[in-house]
């Protein structure tokens, strides 16, 4: 079903909305969960969560991409599940090292103002992603979005390991040098 179709479902208040929804884009909201939370049932819950999200904030918002859209809020209330039960254990695994390997090139926690600038942070990284060439890019963001294993990212480029962690660890380079020249405190 297509994706407008889908949404039109949601503005008319339609349950079959949620469905579709799982049908077309619960594996994907699936396999980001489990990326960060690594639990089948945890993961299962953030789906859910998301799934039952969207009907609230659907309408009034009506996004342009639903795909990018649900996996957004999926992907974030993974990581806030995943950071209340590591606040219990901290403990290592793959989320602790993919935050740790961005801590470098993103601006630390702040007050109100941070909010404030979340918007133009964004819209760097945006701009960023637009600009370099489509391995990188998709590499980042399978990386540093979705919390895709560099093992995975391998597999899907046919690359070795030491390849793809060059790929990103210049990309976070340029990320930061690119942000520097915004204006953005790192």
């Amino acid at each position: 079903m297509e994706d407008n179709a889908i949404l039109d479902m949601f503005f008319a208040r339609q349950e079959m909305a949620i469905d579709e929804t799982r049908s077309k884009y619960g594996k994907r909201l699936f396999r980001t969960s489990m990326n960060i939370l690594h639990s089948n049932e945890d993961a299962e819950e953030c789906v859910s969560d998301t799934l039952l999200k969207a009907w609230n904030v659907i309408p009034p918002t009506r996004p342009e991409l639903l795909g990018a859209f649900l996996v957004k809020i999926a992907r974030n209330l993974s990581i806030n599940k995943w950071e209340a039960k590591s606040a219990a254990k901290r403990g290592g695994g793959e989320t602790n090292l993919v935050l740790s390997e961005l801590e470098e090139c993103l601006p630390s926690e702040g007050g109100p103002e941070q909010e404030h600038e979340a918007a133009s942070i964004t819209k760097a990284i945006n701009d960023f992603l637009e600009k370099i060439d489509k391995t990188a890019r998709v590499a980042f963001v399978l990386r540093y979005f979705h919390g895709e294993s560099i093992k995975t990212i391998c597999e899907r480029f046919q690359m070795s390991e030491s390849k793809v962690k060059s790929i990103l660890f210049r990309t976070r380079k340029k990320l930061r040098a690119h942000l520097e020249k915004e204006g953005i405190a790192i």
